[in-house]
Parts: structure tokens; C-alpha cells; sequence
């Protein structure tokens, strides 16, 4: 980069090659240099490299100040002109001349993106606003065109309407269940497997060693024979306990004991002369348990006179919790 005076002095060959390239080099740098050649004229142009290589200046002389022309930034090698008015011919400017982020939407008219200008899969989930799509623009194959389910998981997902709001929201099956009201466990039943001797006049503790079933794992089917709900609530209770062969006139009870203590039974009268099938008692009630140290179990009682044996075919003790 140079500048020159370009003025030619009469001189030996040598010395005028050697001038006569200066000058050449000032035309070809556009006068580069620090500041205004000396010999700048009215219409001189020359380029101003005092700034940083990316904010060099080109300018033009007017015969009394500098005229700024544009910017050059020969890092990026861009240059932005100053105070100029470009007019474009139409298509004159495609997407190459384009710089990320330069058209906002204040410059484009309403109705000018086309669907044919959209490419596919252009419009995702971050570019489409908040309650942007109505109900009208959402196809119904959104939702029946997706595999229906069978059965549902604890943490699979389920959509409702927040009417507080007026929004959709999303809720586990759990959640959803605890929000209606729960599930009726824990919940079981259980029989005996043999039939017990039990003597008479005596309220007894029915052995009910086979569980049916056992959801939550509270009932005790070997020891203690017990039922102890670990969530707290109402729960039914159903109880029938058979004798096998009792006297005419003779009385059998079942019972629901909580916590130790008769919280209600039943009996009857046995009015079949002879009879040395099973007869049993039955009930069902309702009780409240604390979800942890109240349990339940059942209890049967005859005056036959003697010991009877429990009927395992007719004898049976349950229960469930009541959904609330």
C-alpha cells in the first residue's frame, strides 16, 4: 500500500521505471495510507488505513474535507457503504445476499409465506406460540391415529382439561387415580385348608391359613391371622364361619374382632334336627382402620356341648378398602 505525488521529474531511465512503479502501486492501493495523500485533488480517492483491519476507510477528497464512502473490513471482507440508496432490479437479491437474522417480520406483508415456500418439517414446536393452534386446525387423526392402549402403567400419562385455566394439562395414572379417589386396596380373602377343632362355649380365633388373595400384603395367613391395612380408611369386611354337625337348638357366631376387641357379630339358632352337614354364620360390615397398628381378625363360637370342627368349605374372611 502507498501513496504518491504524482509528479514525473526528468530523470535517468532507471530512477523513472522505478517512479513510474510508485505510482502505479499509489493507483493500484487506492492511495492507501494513514491519512490524505498530499497531492490529493478535488475527486481523489484514497483509502484511509489508520483504523483496525476491520474498519479501514475509503474516502473520497472534495477538494476541501473527506468524504466517507464506506467502511472495510478486510477480515470479513465486507464493505459497508455510507449514506448510499441502492436501487434492485426485480429477483435481484436471493438468499445468498442474505444475512442470518436480517429480514424481521415488520418487512414482510401479510400473506407473502406461502405453504409452497415452506419446506417440510420447517415449523417445529419452538416456532409455534403458546395456544397458537386451535381446535379447528388440529386434524382428529392426531389422536386416532395413534395405537390405542390396552392397558396403562403407574407413570404412562393422560391429558385433561384445566379448567382453571382453560389449558391442557398432563397427569400420571397414578394421580389421576388418587385424584378421584384411590384404589380399594389393600384388599383380601383367605380360607382354611383343614377343619380345626373348637371347643365349645369358647369364642375362637379362626386359623384362615390360605390366602386367596392378598394385594398389598397385609393379611397373615400363618401366625397371627391377622389382617393389618397399612393405608389408613373405611374398609368392608365379610366373615362367614362354618361348624360341621351341630346339635338342634344350638347356636353358632362369627366375629370380627379389631384390635383384640368385638367390634360385631352374628348367630343363629340351628333348627335341623340331626343335621350333620356344615351350617354357618355370615356378615358383612364396615370398619375404620388407621393404616398401621389397628388389625382385624375373625372369630367363631358354638354351644354345641362338645368340641366341633370348623367347616373349611363353608368358612371364609375378607375384606377391602372402600374408595373414598
Amino acid at each position: 500500500m502507498s501513496q504518491h505525488d504524482y509528479t514525473i521529474d526528468n530523470q535517468s531511465f532507471p530512477a523513472f521505471r522505478t517512479d513510474l512503479n510508485n505510482v502505479l502501486g499509489a493507483i493500484n492501493s487506492t492511495n492507501s495510507g494513514s491519512s490524505r495523500p498530499s497531492s490529493a485533488v478535488a475527486g481523489t480517492i484514497w483509502l484511509d488505513t489508520s483504523g483496525a483491519a476491520t474498519a479501514q476507510l475509503l474516502k473520497m477528497y472534495d477538494g476541501a474535507a473527506d468524504i466517507l464512502l464506506g467502511t472495510v473490513n478486510f477480515t470479513a471482507n465486507t464493505i459497508d457503504w455510507s449514506d448510499s440508496a441502492i436501487t434492485l432490479g426485480a429477483n435481484s437479491v436471493d438468499s445468498d445476499n442474505y444475512v442470518d437474522g436480517s429480514i424481521d417480520t415488520a418487512h414482510i406483508a401479510d400473506g407473502q409465506v406461502t405453504l409452497a415456500k415452506l419446506a417440510a418439517d420447517s415449523v417445529n414446536a419452538t416456532k409455534i406460540a403458546d395456544n397458537a393452534i386451535s381446535e379447528e386446525h388440529l386434524d382428529v387423526t392426531a389422536i386416532t391415529g395413534h395405537t390405542a392402549e390396552t392397558s396403562i402403567a403407574d407413570d404412562d400419562t393422560i391429558l385433561i382439561h384445566d379448567t382453571s385455566s382453560s389449558a391442557l394439562r398432563k397427569m400420571t395414572k397414578a394421580n389421576f387415580i388418587s385424584g378421584i379417589g384411590g384404589t380399594n386396596t389393600p384388599a383380601f380373602q383367605a380360607r382354611l385348608s383343614d377343619e380345626p377343632s373348637v371347643a365349645t362355649s369358647t369364642f375362637t380365633k379362626v386359623p384362615f391359613n390360605v390366602e386367596v388373595y392378598d394385594v398389598g400384603g397385609c393379611y397373615d395367613n400363618s401366625s397371627n391371622y391377622r389382617f393389618t391395612p397399612t393405608t389408613a380408611g373405611k374398609y368392608v369386611f365379610y366373615l362367614q364361619v362354618g361348624f360341621n354337625a351341630l346339635a338342634d337348638g344350638k347356636y353358632l357366631y362369627a366375629a370380627v374382632r379389631k384390635n383384640g376387641s368385638t367390634i360385631f357379630s352374628d348367630g343363629n339358632a340351628i333348627n335341623h334336627t340331626g343335621h350333620a352337614g356344615g351350617l354357618a354364620s355370615r356378615y358383612t360390615i364396615t370398619a375404620e382402620a388407621n393404616g398401621s397398628s389397628d388389625y382385624f381378625e375373625g372369630w367363631g363360637f358354638h354351644n354345641h356341648g362338645s368340641n366341633r370342627d370348623f367347616t373349611a368349605g363353608w368358612s371364609f374372611f375378607g375384606a377391602y378398602k372402600i374408595i373414598e
